[in-house]
């Protein structure tokens, strides 16, 4: 079976899936889209009301915003792949809860990645930066350059966070300006030496190198 039919797949797994209470108030589940080749995958929190009734992902606002970044920098959405932490809205717009968090990444998520096999993963926002450096703060890291795992992960502000916090808009609108040379640099790099999967100590903030 092709990457793709994989993907499709893992999506029919999605919109069935029962394995946490996020199932009960979902209209639509959103599994994520883009080409299943992407090099580069963006990994949000989690759907929105939009979302929830579109059952595609970062369709309202916050996804506007984001195509607008991706077309500063001459990209389009549809070049890359865009997904969630958890694959169903959190009722009342709560936060995901840990439990929610480690299915739907064990679940779907992990096989996402493996599927896709980025060679970038740009974490929008503290939950999906939480599975890559859970004890960073994302105002220390942000806009930088990590390799991890033989990827380059790049946290980011969430869309969201900048849109309700002005000061932060320019932020993001910065880290975004410098993808492209940080990514041509870097996939570069990591193509020349591909790295070992580090061990779980060697994942800290301050255990990795930034470039």
């Amino acid at each position: 079976m092709s990457a793709q039919e994989e993907l499709k797949k893992l999506a029919e797994e999605v919109a069935q899936c029962q394995l946490c209470e996020l199932h009960y108030s979902r209209k639509n589940a959103v599994p994520g889209e883009g080409p299943h080749n992407a090099t580069i995958m963006f990994i949000g929190e989690g759907p929105g009301f939009h979302e929830n009734e579109q059952g595609r992902p970062f369709v309202g606002a916050a996804g506007k915003f984001l195509e607008e970044l991706l077309s500063k920098i001459g990209m389009k959405r549809e070049q890359v792949y865009i997904t969630n932490v958890v694959k169903c809205r959190p009722p009342g717009n709560r936060d995901p809860k840990p439990e929610e968090v480690d299915i739907c990444t064990r679940q779907f998520l992990e096989r996402q990645i493996q599927l896709i096999n980025p060679k970038v993963i740009i974490t929008l926002g503290r939950y999906s930066m939480g599975l890559y450096l859970p004890h960073a703060k994302i105002s220390d890291v942000h806009g930088q350059a990590l390799r991890i795992k033989g990827r380059i992960v790049v946290p980011m502000y969430h869309p969201a966070a900048a849109l309700h916090q002005g000061s932060l808009k320019p932020v993001v609108e910065a880290d975004f300006s410098r993808l492209p040379e940080l990514l041509s640099k870097n996939t570069t790099a990591l193509e020349e030496n591909e790295l070992a999967a580090p061990s779980e100590a060697d994942q800290s903030a301050t255990q990795l190198s930034l470039f």
